[in-house]
């Protein structure tokens, strides 16, 4: 699915506590397929763009010869032809790795032939299951230490960014826009629970396929809920804008679009769990502010 790929504080600080001791607990099938890598290895391929945002975050960027093509963020990570989608093993194998860092386990037994160590790193359920990866790709790289510290200090900012956010009697209604046939995102995903802790009430957990994490909505599903708050995680890939959602039928009446509150966000910021989830929460607790 590429970019549309939905690749997600007793508020945050009770979410994460545990993930903070560092159990190796973590969402099912969150453990590497194989981390018997050398304990520093010095080539390192990430086709996920969240694995190589934590890896630049603690400071294995040294040792990352190349990452898949839509791994953009940082600028400095060496952005190639290969694909996290159909990966290729033959042409990662070209890179001559130690280590790959992988988004699910399609070619992890064809790399295992070639001799070649990976870690499978899928889309994070919770928070929990972001410090998880980031301490796995910290230990699998000899940045374990980094990795504590990235972690501590990601806790340290949500929290504080948490305890800013308004305490409603009735919390906003929200609605979270995947994409343009109205996926959306319930409380039981990455992303519902940053809306959660950010005092919001999503429309899509009433919904049929609801706990599902991704369920599919309806224009006249949303238009019924009458959300406070529109996000707009479809900027890029789908070209939403504050303009499209008025222009759609019926959503000129809607609250969000009526008050203002419809936020287009970037794509990649809001579907990565990664490092930049302070800023992508920051962005809800900004919007929920002006509620």
């Amino acid at each position: 699915m590429g970019r549309r790929r939905v690749m997600t504080l007793a508020l945050v600080l009770a979410l994460t506590a545990a993930a903070v001791a560092a159990t190796g607990r973590g969402a099912a099938g969150a453990a590497p397929t194989r981390a018997d890598a050398a304990p520093h290895p010095t080539r390192i391929v990430s086709l996920s763009p969240t694995a190589t945002e934590m890896l630049f975050a603690i400071g294995a960027g040294r040792q990352v010869v190349a990452v898949d093509s839509f791994s953009d963020y940082p600028s400095r990570a060496p952005r190639t032809s290969l694909s996290g989608d159909s990966p290729n093993p033959e042409a990662i194998a070209g890179y001559r790795p130690d280590l790959v860092l992988l988004p699910d386990n399609t070619v992890s037994d064809q790399l295992h032939q070639l001799g070649i160590a990976n870690l499978v790193l899928p889309p994070a359920n919770t928070l929990a299951d972001t410090y998880h990866q980031v301490l796995q790709i910290g230990a699998a790289t000899g940045h374990t230490a980094a990795a504590r510290t990235l972690n501590a200090s990601i806790q340290s900012q949500l929290a504080s960014i948490a305890a800013q956010v308004p305490r409603r009697r009735v919390r906003p209604t929200v609605y979270w826009e995947l994409d343009d046939t109205f996926f959306s995102a319930d409380s039981s995903s990455f992303i519902g629970q940053l809306l959660k802790e950010a005092g919001l009430n999503n429309i899509a957990d009433k919904a049929s396929g609801a706990s599902s994490g991704y369920p599919q909505l309806s224009a006249e599903y949303v238009v019924q809920a009458n959300p406070a708050v529109i996000f707009l995680a479809d900027t890029l890939c789908c070209g939403q804008s504050v303009s499209t959602v008025a222009a759609r039928p019926g959503f000129s009446h809607v609250a969000a679009v009526v008050h203002h509150h419809v936020i287009p966000l970037n794509d990649d910021l809001a579907s990565r769990w990664g490092p930049r989830v302070v800023q992508l929460f920051q962005a809800i607790a900004n919007a929920t502010k002006q509620l």
